[in-house]
């Protein structure tokens, strides 16, 4: 009796331990850092879509909490994870100049018109060519993605030719746009995006080289005057999403598997179209608001081809260096991108 007394409570406790850590697994809870308002699509279409997923796919095991402040400013975002001030976070490549070299493929001018199908595409080519290079250490990678294409806005005058952007002061957020800026004739200004209405307020720069819908996101509608749309896009901006690496070998290997099947190629799906239907929304505003847009000319888009080719090569020739054929890499984009467009 004695021992079937102890065995029924070595059982006893061993369902209460597993009770309470299926309880604890229940409430795994994770910080997100964000530094984008909580309207920006960025967060309102791609981030919120995605936690909301990582809820699902975990049957609830695990929530992520946007904080309601940025622990730092945008450039700090990566590192922000990486030292564990908050579980997850997500931001620009291009905001630490220098730091990541491979991502810079995908900001390559002319590349296409279609967030979805470069996004896919990305994460397809980071994970063929680029993630042996091991850019992301520190952190957990779970996403990539571009911004739509990038075009010329500024409150001077059209832009018909690169002649016109002869002396004008233009916002870019680092990363190829700025030396695309730079080979067309523009004076680049290197700031965050959130600093952009500030910045054409006050006269200190003369437009901004930004995707359709940000025009919209960050209130620019009422200093912007002119728009020059370049078809397959001036430039892209690399973004990342990262998790702290010790939270995430926390977590259980169910969870964990869960949660990377909703990143990756996947979270790649959700910010792509969040950004190609924020794009819309952003060129009906700028209509709205009676903007000039015109479409860049075949003459233009020669133009642009012709003084980027330089920024181009030189990526090839640096990543070189590291062991990476970065022409055959660039190609290869290409080709995918093609591919998750015709999809």
């Amino acid at each position: 009796m004695i021992k079937t007394f102890l065995n029924a409570s070595v059982g006893a406790l061993i369902a209460a331990s597993a009770f309470i850590g299926g309880a604890a697994s229940a409430e795994t809870t994770l910080t997100l850092s964000s530094w984008l308002p909580p309207s920006h699509p960025i967060v309102a279409n791609m981030i919120v879509p995605w936690t909301e997923e990582v809820e699902k796919a975990t049957g609830g095991n695990v929530k992520v909490k946007i904080l309601p402040k940025p622990l730092g400013k945008p450039p700090a975002h990566f590192d922000i994870a990486k030292d564990g001030l908050a579980d997850v976070s997500y931001g620009v490549h291009g905001y630490q100049p220098g730091r990541f070299v491979m991502t810079k493929a995908v900001e390559m001018p002319l590349l296409g018109d279609n967030a979805t199908a470069t996004s896919v595409a990305y994460w397809r080519i980071h994970e063929k060519h680029l993630a042996q290079f091991d850019e992301h250490k520190g952190v957990k990678l779970l996403g990539l993605f571009t911004h739509g294409p990038g075009h010329i806005f500024n409150s001077v005058r059209p832009i018909e030719k690169l002649a016109d952007l002869d002396g004008l002061k233009i916002r870019v957020g680092g990363g190829v746009v700025n030396d695309v800026a730079k080979s067309i004739g523009a004076t680049a200004l290197l700031k965050p995006a959130p600093e952009s209405y500030e910045l054409m307020s006050a006269g200190v720069a003369d437009g901004v080289f930004f995707p359709q819908e940000s025009i919209k996101s960050f209130k620019l509608t009422g200093l912007v005057k002119h728009g020059t749309l370049v078809p397959g896009g001036l430039y892209n901006t690399s973004f990342f999403l990262v998790m702290n690496p010790a939270s995430f070998d926390k977590l259980s290997a169910e969870d964990q598997a869960a949660i990377m099947s909703v990143s990756g190629e996947h979270f790649a799906k959700i910010a792509g179209k969040g950004w190609d239907d924020a794009d819309a929304a952003g060129n009906a505003a700028m209509t709205e608001s009676g903007i000039a847009l015109i479409t860049a000319s075949d003459d233009l888009v020669a133009e642009i081809k012709d003084k980027t080719a330089a920024v181009e090569a030189a990526w090839v020739d640096a990543v070189k260096e590291q062991g990476l054929d970065g022409a055959a890499v660039m190609v290869d984009l290409r080709a995918e991108i093609a591919k998750a467009s015709s999809n």
